[in-house]
């Protein structure tokens, strides 16, 4: 998939043309991912390139001062539009100039003139330019050929990006992976740690999320992809996986002040440093708590270990 990320390497109006879906994306859920289903197949019929539009910062920070925690950081986004067939990925910064800039301009200069767009695909809901006056109607009016994506239902509920972070956020991560279509993940960098996993026989990578938002604190199974530092896209293996998220009680006692997320890969031996871990959660195995010293904490983490395999040999 190729990234761009500045207007001049656009590659303009010439064959074979573009069919373009534009949005953040967060998360890529169910509905999301049936617009980029459309977006494939309308340009494997046109022979143009499938192409997403989006955001490298979610435009609600510009808009509101403020903006939700992510689902998916940007880097996460892009693996999961590769996944789903996208051929092109154009990444732009949402910033006041854009936030200014008419719908009817960016179809023009951003879509038709850079983007050589031959059709549009957009969800129900879709929103873009000043005043979010960008909807599929106006894209119509315009004369683009355009399918417009309906709203996808789970439990008779429409599936949306805050409806997912709701469930994250209560620990509901069935309900959340029912409405993305696969496991809550998250997508981080391994960063140094205390090493006290390591001391205890269970070492653990230490997550960087970038603010990506992750279940409430607890123990869960999970599966973890080992991925390359310099793309996304480079899966080196996928390992079966303890994730802690939390202040760590019985180590720091009450001077955590934020949760960290540490993942010990099971039947997996080498260094991490570096590397990006995508972490799927598949269930949670206990709330965290706080052990009398190090010798109960091991002793828990074996028998974590242990419900891990078995939950993830369930499923």
């Amino acid at each position: 998939m190729e990234v761009l990320t500045e207007r001049d390497d656009l590659p303009g109006s010439g064959p074979p043309g573009s069919v373009v879906s534009i949005g953040v994306f967060d998360g890529m859920h169910l509905g999301h991912r049936a617009i980029l289903a459309a977006n494939v197949g309308r340009a494997e019929r046109l022979g143009a390139v499938p192409t997403v539009v989006t955001f490298r910062r979610h435009p609600k920070e510009v808009l509101l001062g403020r903006a939700p925690r992510t689902l998916t950081t940007l880097e996460h986004r892009l693996e999961l539009f590769r996944r789903a067939g996208m051929g092109r990925a154009v990444v732009l910064t949402f910033d006041e100039e854009l936030r200014r800039t008419p719908p009817e301009h960016f179809v023009r200069e951003v879509c038709a003139d850079g983007l050589g767009a031959r059709a549009f695909v957009l969800g129900f809901d879709s929103k873009f330019g000043r005043d979010r006056a960008g909807t599929p109607d106006l894209v119509r009016s315009l004369g683009y050929e355009l399918e417009v994506v309906p709203k996808v239902v789970v439990g008779e509920r429409a599936v949306s990006s805050t409806a997912i972070r709701e469930a994250v956020e209560l620990g509901d991560i069935d309900g959340a992976a029912r409405m993305l279509g696969r496991p809550v993940s998250v997508f981080g960098e391994v960063v140094p740690g205390a090493k006290l996993g390591r001391e205890l026989g269970f070492p653990t990578a230490n997550l960087d999320l970038h603010h990506e938002l992750h279940p409430p604190p607890g123990v869960y199974a999970a599966r973890a992809r080992i991925v390359e530092p310099t793309s996304v896209t480079a899966v080196v293996s996928e390992h079966p996986a303890v994730v802690n998220i939390g202040f760590r009680p019985t180590v720091e006692g009450d001077a955590a002040v934020a949760p960290r997320v540490e993942v010990h890969l099971l039947d997996y031996a080498g260094d991490l440093y570096g590397l990006h871990l995508e972490v799927a959660f598949v269930a949670r195995i206990r709330p965290e708590q706080r052990f009398d010293g190090l010798e109960a904490l091991a002793a828990q983490i074996g028998r974590d270990v242990e419900s891990a395999r078995a939950l993830l040999d369930e499923r």
